[in-house]
């Protein structure tokens, strides 16, 4: 009777402890991690969940969550619409997220945005950068990474006021609100500032022969300055490597699209005199920037890929910044905490949400792709 009773002691001391910091036995607080692993969208993807994964280990090495340890529910959308909402609704209906985050497309996040929204659940995209997102989708939505006007301005005027471009040939990837939107932010502000667009093309994404566009562009008589090329990650390869061999020289621009190891890889020694913006320099000295790139190196055995590995850390890590300051897991005071947000410290950037607004104000980077390397050329900072 006694090892009973002793026994039963044990069970309630246990138990009393339990809501005191003991994690181990602790219901996980569970975050969707909605990221595109296979597919068109993998190059930038694959990088931001392991970014994010990398975030909650280090969450739960500190000792989690409210006394609870982080678990990342990650469903692979393969870069199908379909396949994307799908996992979002299997996040909410089975596996009982409180949050999710991720996506680096505009497209996809249009899909499983209002699912999380109709639902009540907090939806923070790692770097899906369409300015008009939370006002498409709603209050439970935000952006980790600035808008695409921003980094379209950023590159408009870097073509003008750096490289003295007063001509510019587009191509375009219709498919994608992501890729017309950055193109019309950079026409907008390119020709503001006196420059004109020779000629607009167009491709749709899947297309792996720019033939025909290249030799309408290569008709151009005089040759345009500059070269802007509105893709995903999946074309930048192919586009620079086609356009190269075409034997055209003259400097190839883009977005965060071309943040991507593709390429280098695809371009092979046809990878030069390329630019685009993006949201972090990984060669930036800064102390949180390189304590992210050695924690990855450890974790990964490889150096992070791009700037969304970085922005999926600091997507999980803005979600846990906002569990710790609401004090609470319940999704609505998650959501309240994120609306509050006020100088975020992140990776790539300071995040802070002005009233009624999701959408940060952060420094746009440019890098430069010159035989296959790619290093840092200058930081715009919106005004």
């Amino acid at each position: 009777m006694k090892r009973i009773l002793s026994a039963l002691l044990l069970v309630c001391l246990v138990l009393s402890l339990a809501p005191f910091g003991q994690t181990l036995a602790a219901e996980p607080i569970k975050i969707g991690g909605m990221y595109n692993v296979t597919g068109g969208m993998s190059s930038i993807d694959a990088p931001g969940l392991n970014g994010m994964k990398l975030a909650a280990k280090q969450i739960n090495e500190a000792g989690g969550l409210l006394g609870r340890p982080v678990e990342i529910v990650a469903i692979d959308g393969k870069t199908d619409q379909t396949a994307v909402t799908n996992a979002v609704s299997e996040m909410i209906n089975v596996h009982k997220v409180v949050a999710i985050g991720g996506l680096n497309d505009s497209t996809y996040a249009l899909a499983a945005g209002p699912i999380a929204q109709a639902a009540g659940i907090p939806f923070v995209t790692a770097g899906a950068t369409l300015p008009t997102l939370p006002e498409q989708i709603g209050d439970y939505f935000f952006m980790t990474p600035f808008g695409d006007d921003a980094q379209a301005y950023a590159v408009a005027e870097f073509a003008v006021k750096d490289l003295g471009a007063k001509t510019c040939w587009m191509l375009v990837d219709q498919a994608y609100d992501f890729t017309t939107a950055l193109a019309a932010f950079f026409k907008e502000r390119f020709t503001a500032l006196g420059g004109e667009i020779v000629l607009e093309d167009k491709y749709q994404s899947g297309d792996t022969d720019f033939s025909a566009q290249i030799a309408r562009l290569k008709a151009l008589s005089p040759q345009p300055d500059v070269l802007f090329v509105s893709a995903i990650p999946n074309e930048a390869g192919i586009t620079t490597k086609q356009i190269r061999e075409a034997g055209l020289t003259q400097p190839i621009l883009s977005g965060d699209g071309f943040d991507t190891p593709l390429i280098a890889e695809v371009a092979g020694e046809n990878a030069d005199e390329v630019y685009y913006s993006t949201h972090a320099a990984l060669d930036n000295p800064d102390p949180k920037v390189q304590n992210f790139v050695k924690a990855y190196k450890e974790e990964y055995g490889r150096a992070p890929e791009n700037a969304f590995a970085a922005l999926g850390y600091d997507m999980m890590m803005l979600i846990a910044d906002a569990i710790k300051r609401a004090g609470s897991a319940e999704p609505k005071a998650i959501r309240d905490a994120l609306a509050e947000t006020k100088d975020f410290q992140g990776v790539t950037g300071v995040i802070s949400y002005e009233p009624g607004k999701r959408v940060p104000k952060k420094s746009v980077t440019i890098i430069k792709v010159q035989d296959g390397v790619y290093s840092f050329v200058k930081e715009f900072t919106p005004e």
